[in-house]
């Protein structure tokens, strides 16, 4: 595609790390490498409890990785209303959602193919 991204699990690393800084909840990480037609390598899905969490979680991520790893999102929407933001690092997008929001898409579900690890909480 020539743009220019990270190794994508030092990406995916340093998203979780930044998730984690801000004390995103319920992170998962889908593998869609297996699926035919996917738009990225991996999904990684978290939430937040209220907008100003979200952005909160949105602005953590975009710290970390682009301290540690001098990259930024391609993409980033939703932003506006911080009930659903996607960050799309190209190989990896992040879904960053309200509680609510989460549970009425149900992302994972979508994609019940993928292989799907799931980041236990320490607060």
């Amino acid at each position: 595609m020539g743009i220019k991204t990270a190794d994508a699990d030092l990406l995916i690393t340093n998203i979780v790390k930044g998730i984690e800084n801000v004390k995103g909840l319920d992170i998962s990480i889908l593998d869609l490498r297996a699926i035919d037609n996917t738009v990225s390598s991996y999904f990684i899905v978290c939430e937040g409890t209220s907008n100003t969490h979200v952005a909160a979680i949105v602005n953590a991520i975009h710290k970390t990785v682009s301290k540690e790893l001098h990259e930024k999102p391609f993409h980033t929407e939703g932003l506006e209303v911080a009930e659903w933001v996607l960050m799309d690092y190209v190989n990896v997008v992040v879904h960053v959602f309200q509680k609510h929001i989460r549970e009425k898409y149900s992302i994972e579900a979508l994609w019940g193919d993928a292989e799907v690890t799931s980041i236990a909480s320490n607060y």
